[in-house]
């Protein structure tokens, strides 16, 4: 198959080893249990726990801090790998490759000694607590407010659309702690949620797709939070740490967006060469191989393009409007080849038994998280 024929230029013996370690796990511990997770809208806490075991957990964490000391692109494998077995449950992305780096990055000492180790053990789940009711990819107009009394913040507020909200123990929340307007006064406060009083975990969202994947409402009522628990040295660099690392959580996303096409044009291909229709198979009509042919071309021009950008970011070179126009590339042309390849499957593209049906509905919020495609595309244009 053509897509076998490309490697990427940035992976390495390490990197296969690796890709073959997470299939193999991926395959034994998270691919059967797509649907009873989604029955129950989150997966196993213990598939955590193995995940760490098997070192597949804040991979690329320094490993004074329990982590893999690997990089990037240590993650991006994993990601690709979930993709290919249209994996839309597991938070992995978000506790790994999004908060874990937050801690690394911007975190004491004492932070990350005392809150990595767990998150590469699975022990701890992390996640990331941006998203208002009232406010998306616009996050200078956060409302959630975090106010001084002694050694603590008193934290009210809510927010909403939060991956790992059911599970999570710690988790990283953005508030506005100073009257500065704007993304001024706002600062990165870590809870860790576990008998803490005002934490409230409000209803379990029901989504169009990512059923399995725990998404929650959660809300704060005169919850205090230590003031030691801030990231950072300074009130009001929470805009400024936000800015750093939203390029690596965009360019995640344009990676399981260009695996996602290309598993999604993998699993059409082997539908079309089993499946019979008018005495022939769906590979031997014309519009069948022109379609896969067109998916084959979008998925690996992906692909090369997120390849290109993870080869810049691990030299260090990739900057916001590169990772959003990543992210806004990839993630459309994934939701236009894993709906052109569901067609090939008829009615059978529209049963959740399917993988391809879970890549179809999966794909859509794509477009939105991380920042929206609109949002992306503006980005991009200011860097012309």
């Amino acid at each position: 198959m053509i897509l076998d024929n490309y490697r990427s230029p940035w992976l390495d013996e390490e990197l296969l080893d690796l890709q073959q370690l997470a299939r193999t796990f991926l395959a034994r511990e998270v691919a059967p249990h797509q649907q009873r997770w989604a029955e129950q809208h989150m997966v196993d806490r213990e598939v955590w726990r193995l995940a760490g075991a098997a070192g597949l957990l804040c991979i690329s964490i320094p490993p004074e801090y329990g982590g893999g000391g690997g990089t990037f692109a240590h993650e991006a494998v994993i990601a690709i790998e979930q993709a290919r077995v249209a994996d839309d449950a597991w938070g992995n992305q978000v506790h790994s490759t999004i908060v874990a780096h937050y801690l690394a990055a911007f975190g004491s000492e004492e932070q990350k000694r005392r809150w990595l180790p767990g998150m590469a053990s699975g022990e701890l789940v992390a996640g990331i607590a941006m998203t208002e009711p009232g406010t998306g990819s616009d996050l200078q107009s956060v409302r959630t407010r975090a106010v001084r009394d002694g050694d603590d913040y008193v934290i009210n507020g809510s927010k909403t659309f939060i991956s790992n909200g059911t599970q999570c123990d710690l988790l990283v929340i953005v508030a506005r702690t100073g009257d500065a307007p704007g993304g001024k006064g706002l600062s990165l406060i870590v809870a860790e949620t576990e008998g803490l009083a005002g934490f409230e975990r409000g209803r379990v969202l029901q989504k169009i797709g990512m059923h399995g994947q725990d998404t929650r409402e959660l809300s704060f009522v005169d919850m205090r939070v230590p003031t030691a628990n801030r990231l950072g040295e300074r009130e009001g660099d929470g805009f400024a740490q936000l800015m750093r690392q939203l390029p690596q959580e965009r360019l995640i996303i344009a990676v399981s967006a260009a695996a996602a096409a290309d598993a999604a044009v993998r699993v059409a291909t082997t539908y079309a060469k089993e499946r019979a229709a008018f005495g022939h198979d769906l590979m031997s009509f014309q519009n069948t191989r022109f379609v896969l042919a067109e998916c084959a071309a979008d998925a690996l021009a992906a692909r090369t393009l997120v390849d290109s950008c993870i080869c810049r970011h691990l030299a260090g070179e990739l900057d916001a409007a590169g990772a959003s126009l990543a992210k806004f590339w990839c993630t459309d042309i994934q939701n236009k080849v894993v709906d052109r390849c569901l067609q090939i499957f008829g009615g059978y593209g529209y049963m959740t038994e399917y993988p391809i049906a879970r890549m179809f509905t999966s794909a859509r919020v794509q477009k939105i998280y991380g920042g929206t495609n609109e949002i992306m595309k503006e980005l991009v244009a200011r860097s012309l």
